[in-house]
């Protein structure tokens, strides 16, 4: 009678067990949504943010127009990129664009003392740095799930359930991987 009763405890604990894991994957799987989420919005703002930039620039700089062309050919495709690894190949693409829109914007000093091309700036400033925060938010929610989904015992329950592990969403700047060259 007692051996029945410890074997029906273990049971229970086990089964109890079992839904917390269950739980605690369906919670992270969701963090990893609403991570994604994040980051879908602030690209949409600087998506929005973009066209105006442009105009700002175009103002100044008529004969750039292969620079337009290819920044309003960027913005496109990265608003209508979906998925996560087709909406990292397209922001990589359209960062290459504005890189290349800043650095025609350089060569006008005019226009970078224009107080609306400042202010478009700045703002697009600020969001780039919402957006490298919701990216980490994100890929933190991602190395979270994923290490639930592939260690023992969480992985049992992960795979009963169908978990899957979720792709990480890189943006490579260029200019914070090269090597910065100090002369005297």
């Amino acid at each position: 009678m007692i051996a029945i009763l410890i074997i029906v405890a273990l049971v229970v604990l086990f089964f109890m067990y079992g839904i917390g894991i269950y739980n605690r994957l369906v919670k992270v799987k969701t963090m990893v949504q609403e991570a994604w989420s994040s980051i879908d919005v602030m690209l949409k703002k600087r998506h929005d943010l973009i066209p105006n930039l442009v105009e700002t620039v175009k103002g100044y700089a008529t004969h750039e127009r292969a620079t337009f062309d290819s920044v309003t050919r960027a913005r496109a495709a990265a608003m209508s990129a979906n998925g996560i690894q087709e909406k990292e190949a397209a922001e990589k693409n359209l960062n290459q664009a504005m890189m290349n829109l800043n650095a025609v914007a350089e060569q006008y000093p005019d226009l970078k003392a224009n107080s609306n091309f400042l202010q478009l700036q700045g703002e697009l400033s600020v969001l780039e740095g919402d957006i490298e925060k919701s990216r980490r938010y994100y890929n933190g929610t991602v190395r979270e799930n994923n290490i639930l989904v592939d260690t023992f015992p969480s992985n049992i329950i992960a795979n009963m359930f169908k978990f899957t592990k979720s792709v990480f969403f890189e943006l490579d700047n260029v200019a914070e991987r090269a090597v910065p060259t100090v002369t005297f």
